[in-house]
Parts: structure tokens; C-alpha cells; sequence
């Protein structure tokens, strides 16, 4: 049995401090706030309850498996989960199209969408998520389900994505996710593909084709919200982590990973306390470690990062009931600018029956950087939003980063294969031995469901070793 502490309390750190303790060994998780579940927040004022963090979830086989591999109680026991259905609408107020698309149904979409687009554009749409489909059999396993080797990071800096071939240009070179939305699709729906991409704070214009996977997951395995808020997850694997005697250390500002007798030995805190230990993970962004503190060599724990942008949220209190049939997600696309609206039918997020809480989001950047932006978007999708309007809560990268610490408040992406490897993360191991990696930032990214998996590669490669081939 190991002494193992772990550096932060957020879903990736919880997921691997759950599965380590259940293989036998002594977990402590120190985290600096007062509070667990990283990212995944909640602000309450006045009767109204808001996700910080992400509003849904995507592969939730992910935590489905936690729960089976750590205790007896499935996650539906523990969490009441129902999927989004319809899955979005898509309002596109320069073209005066508004498209609701159904869950887990090729054929529903395609019908929604040649009403909305015209004949053929369900064709074309299922055309691209058809080639998203064989980048995720070809990538699956060596980008979600295996630790990162070299072997494997040289093999995904390859784009999986078919696209489409033609003459010029871009025969000699890769298309990006926005050359293959522009040539597959092309017209108002390609703004489709470019926005749900954008949406998990990835540029288009730089993103590989590969990136299709991300609507493909979303269409195919569905997205999922779970009563009372996502912050409801967090809250359950908490508790599952109680359950297996992982103990948390709140207030507990990590300062250095101690490394003595060429490995990890613990940690130094804030308050001059060493933490020792025999094993250390750290689930939380490696920057937030000072320069002059990470452990040497200098390229132990490498960061991507400085490319991921901020978010700008606005939480909004709303008098006037949920009006019915509302879409729970809704895509606005607007000049660029795609804004993110949602609109759960929760009585707990809510007073009573006569107000509405609705969230809204967007990649910080222009167009969507400030509240006034987001709000005159967020009206094409909520009709009668000012006058509806009780108060409104602005949250900015900067109080994302004083909230999770996250520099700069930056948001990770899942990783995607192509690129030249340049979206991918570091892996679950570094170069000081008994040092790993977990949560959005290490391999396989961010994102409810990539950095859940990151327990299940981190526990895997301590209980097993070297030999560790992945998740089964």
C-alpha cells in the first residue's frame, strides 16, 4: 500500500484518487479552495442555481465505469441523469434559419436539417459525420482509452479525418475543420460544424479535420444533464471518494512537488507543511506551480495552454416561466460568434414555476468578450430576454482563474489527433519518476468526460506499471 497525495480535488483528480484507493492505497487530496469538483461549480442567489463549469455531459460511459470499478452503487443510483433530447437548436439570425436537431437519430437530423438548410443538406451533414466517425474508430482507443507514448503521439499527430480531396491548394496539405465545414458543407451550414467546434473553445480555422469527432460523439452518444445541476456529478463522486477513504485536505495551497532520491516524495504547501509521500498526481493545471518550484529536469511536467482561450458566462435570473417545448441547448451563430444558450427544465435551478434560469456562454474573444455582446446574441434565442431580465451575474476568465486557478482562466479542449500533435496533452507520466498527470490538463484533455478518463489511465499505469495498455 502507497501513500499517494493528490493535487487538486476537481472531477480528474477525484476519478483517480477514487480508483487508487480502491486498489488498496492511502489517497489524501489537498486542494486550495474550500471545495471539490474544480470546474464544476455552482452559484446560487435568490432561489436560482447555475452551473459555473460545463452544463452537460458527453461520454457518459466514462463515469458509468468509475462507479461500477469503485463501488456498489451504479451512477444512475447516485445521480438522476436524463439526455437532452432534442439534443440542440441552431438559430441563425442572418439567414433567418432556426433548426431543432433530435437525439440519437441520423435520420431525424438529416430530415430537420433539409428543412431547415434545403434538400440534401442532411445528406451532406451525415456525409461529414460518417468520416468523423472512422477518425474516431482509427483514434478511439490510442487518444481516449491508452496512456500516451511516443509511439502513439507521433501516430496521432497525423489527421485521421478522410476529407474530401480536390485539385489545388489544399491537395498538398491537410484541410482544417473550417476548409472541410466550407467544402463539405458549405453555405449557412457550415456554421453548424464551425460552431459546435468553436463551442469547446477550439479555433476552426486552425483545428484539424479530426475535430469533426467532437459533434459525431455528441450526435452519436448523446449529451446528458443531470438533475440539480452538473455540479450534482461532482457532489457524487465526492462522496464515492469518501466512501473509499480518500481523505481531503481543503485550504491546502500546494506550493512544490518535493523530489528526493531522484523521485517523488511529496509535497510542500503554502504554510511551510510537507506532505510526505511515495507516489504524487498532480490533477490540476502544472503552471499553477511556480516556475522556481516545478521538479527538475525543466521539462518534467510539460503544459500546453498558452493557445486555450477564457470564457465569458453570463448567468442570467429570468421572471416568467420555462415556456414549453424550450430546446434545453441552443447554438447561436452570428458573424463569427457563436454563443452557447442553456436552458434546463430543472425545477432546482429555479424558485418556483414562474422564473427561469438560463445560462450563457461563449469562447472569450471578439464579439463575444463582453456581457452586452453575449446578451444581444442570447436574444435571438430567448424571446423577450431584457424584459424577462431580473439580474444578471457576469463570470470572465479572470474569475474563472481566482475560482479553479486555471492561468488565465483558460478552458482545456479534449485532444484531437492531426495538427502535428500540437493538440494533444502530456502524457499521464513525466519525466520524475513516480510523478503523474491527471484531469484537463494531461492526456486526453478536457472536458467532463476526457479528464474522467484520465483516472482511470493514471490508476492503471500505478497498479499495473509500465506494462499498462489501457482501459478495457
Amino acid at each position: 500500500m502507497a501513500r499517494i497525495a493528490v493535487i487538486g480535488a476537481g472531477m480528474g483528480a477525484m476519478a483517480t484518487a477514487a480508483r487508487l484507493a480502491v486498489a488498496g492505497h492511502r489517497v489524501t487530496v489537498y486542494e486550495r479552495s474550500a471545495t471539490y469538483g474544480g470546474a464544476v461549480g455552482r452559484y446560487e442567489r435568490d432561489g436560482f442555481s447555475f452551473d459555473t463549469g460545463p452544463g452537460l455531459l458527453h461520454l457518459p460511459a466514462v463515469y458509468r465505469d468509475l462507479f461500477v470499478k469503485t463501488g456498489k452503487r451504479p451512477l444512475e443510483d447516485c445521480v438522476d441523469m436524463a439526455q437532452a433530447n432534442p439534443a440542440v437548436r441552431h438559430v441563425l439570425p442572418a439567414h433567418g434559419i432556426d433548426a431543432t436537431l433530435p437525439g440519437a437519430s441520423h435520420g431525424g437530423v438529416a430530415a430537420a436539417l433539409d428543412a431547415a438548410f434545403g434538400p440534401g443538406a442532411g445528406e451532406r451533414w451525415n456525409g461529414v459525420l460518417g468520416r468523423a466517425r472512422d477518425a474516431w474508430d482509427a483514434t478511439r482507443r490510442p487518444l481516449l482509452e491508452e496512456p500516451l507514448r511516443d509511439g502513439a503521439r507521433q501516430a496521432l499527430a497525423t489527421d485521421p479525418y478522410p476529407a474530401l480531396r480536390r485539385s489545388g491548394l489544399l491537395r498538398r496539405r491537410t484541410p482544417t475543420l473550417a476548409e472541410v465545414a466550407g467544402r463539405e458543407l458549405g453555405g449557412p451550414l457550415a456554421e453548424l460544424l464551425i460552431g459546435v467546434v468553436r463551442s469547446y473553445g477550439i479555433d476552426p480555422a486552425g483545428a484539424p479535420g479530426s475535430a469533426a469527432v467532437l459533434p459525431y460523439m455528441e450526435q452519436t452518444f448523446g449529451s446528458w444533464y443531470v438533475r440539480g445541476g452538473m455540479r450534482e456529478l461532482a457532489t457524487a463522486v465526492y462522496e464515492r471518494c469518501l466512501e473509499r477513504k480518500v481523505a481531503f485536505v481543503f485550504g491546502a495551497d500546494v506550493r512544490e512537488v518535493l523530489v528526493r532520491g531522484g523521485g517523488a516524495a511529496g509535497l510542500l504547501l503554502a504554510d511551510g507543511t510537507e506532505a510526505a509521500a511515495d507516489l504524487v498526481v498532480c490533477g490540476i493545471d502544472p503552471r499553477r506551480l511556480p516556475a522556481g518550484s516545478l521538479p527538475r529536469p525543466a521539462q518534467a511536467v510539460p503544459v500546453r495552454g498558452d493557445d486555450l482561450p477564457g470564457r465569458t458566462t453570463l448567468l442570467l435570473a429570468l421572471r416568467g416561466a420555462r415556456p414549453a417545448g424550450t430546446v434545453h441547448r441552443t447554438l447561436v451563430h452570428s458573424a463569427g460568434a457563436h454563443v452557447t444558450v442553456l436552458r434546463p427544465d430543472d425545477p432546482a435551478t429555479r424558485p418556483d414555476a414562474g422564473h427561469e434560469a438560463v445560462t450563457v456562454s461563449a469562447v472569450h474573444g471578439p464579439g463575444t468578450s463582453e456581457p452586452e455582446q453575449l446578451l444581444e446574441l442570447a436574444e435571438k434565442a430567448v424571446q423577450g430576454l431584457r424584459e424577462r431580465l431580473l439580474w444578471q451575474e457576469v463570470r470572465t476568465p479572470a474569475d474563472v482563474e481566482a475560482a479553479t486557478g486555471a492561468v488565465g482562466g483558460a478552458v482545456p479542449a479534449p485532444a484531437l489527433a492531426g495538427a502535428g500533435g500540437r493538440l494533444l496533452y502530456p502524457a499521464n507520466t513525466t519525466a520524475v519518476p513516480g510523478l503523474y498527470l491527471a484531469g484537463g490538463w494531461a492526456h486526453p484533455g478536457g472536458g467532463l468526460a476526457h479528464a474522467g478518463m484520465t483516472g482511470a489511465l493514471v490508476a492503471g499505469l500505478i497498479v499495473e506499471g509500465a506494462d499498462f495498455r489501457g482501459s478495457r
